[in-house]
């Protein structure tokens, strides 16, 4: 565990850097934003967010006014965690699951070393771990330790019982960080729901094997999910094509998904450092908070 958090703050250190340097000192915007309460009203400006408008009192016909809101200083992060069975994908050295868990980790030391409450709901087709939110040190090794020290119930998959059963536990407004690889169907309407309650980011962590099957004849695939074992001609181009096509699809019909719903979309390969995709992610939602 010592080794692991060395680890970690060495990442979360490094992005905290690398976001003063090129952010100017915007390094909490991950982590603001979300807890927010209602403060006053203001005349609208042009570039304000149109879902801040009072409209009740703006069809007096005294102008346009949209809501102001001050930051809860008690707000929560939760991480959303994905631990099912499709996670088990990719380099023995690091599959999907171990680079979720090292993002779920690195965000966990950062949002503790801004002041934010922060817990952990791990999931496959149930849930795994739930750890309800705290501050400082302790909790963070708490959280982390809930990350990484956790052993399955099950290896299935239902992302709409994990953002159905979030909702009903997370009564607040809060930062969720969903972090999977979103396998799994019928998840749409639970997933735009959490977005119109809570400021969501969706972390989509992905194998290029996924998208790209080697061409090796008829070979044995096997679900872990399932526990079955399917046989496959990869030898066809049509077969590696088509696998390749709804890999792109679904990450598209994903990412326009987040967009229509504000929900903030990241993915991140096995092949990639965490520390980039991390700092894009900071930036972007820097933006977004200046043009709200």
């Amino acid at each position: 565990m010592n080794q692991l958090l060395k680890k970690l703050r060495k990442y979360e250190i490094m992005i905290r850097k690398v976001a003063n340097n090129h952010l100017q000192g915007d390094y909490q915007s991950i982590f603001k934003g979300a807890g927010l309460e209602f403060d006053d009203l203001r005349p609208y400006q042009y570039g304000d967010d149109v879902r801040t408008i009072e409209w009740k009192v703006s069809a007096k016909g005294h102008g346009a006014f949209v809501k102001t809101f001050r930051e809860d200083k008690d707000q929560s992060v939760y991480f959303l965690l994905d631990i099912s069975g499709s996670q088990d994908i990719g380099d023995e050295r690091r599959k999907k699951i171990d680079l979720g868990k090292e993002i779920a980790g690195v965000l966990t030391l950062a949002a503790i070393h801004e002041g934010s409450q922060v817990g952990l709901i791990s999931f496959s087709d149930q849930k795994e771990k739930i750890i309800l939110p705290g501050k400082g040190p302790r909790q963070g090794v708490k959280v982390i330790r809930g990350i990484f020290n956790h052993e399955n119930k099950s290896l299935k998959t239902d992302l709409n019982e994990m953002f159905s059963f979030a909702l009903n536990l997370i009564k607040k407004r809060s930062i969720i960080i969903i972090i999977s690889d979103f396998i799994d169907e019928n998840y749409q309407r639970s997933l735009k729901a959490m977005g119109e309650k809570h400021d969501v980011v969706a972390i989509q962590v992905t194998d290029p094997r996924e998208s790209a099957l080697p061409a090796l004849g008829i070979i044995p695939v096997f679900d872990k999910e399932e526990g079955k074992t399917t046989w496959v001609n990869t030898a066809f181009g049509s077969f590696s094509r088509k696998i390749a096509e709804t890999f792109s699809e679904e990450r598209n019909t994903l990412k326009e998904l987040c967009k229509k719903n504000q929900i903030n979309y990241l993915p991140i390969d096995t092949r990639e450092d965490i520390v980039l995709p991390l700092i894009e992610l900071f930036r972007y939602r820097n933006k977004s908070m200046k043009r709200g």
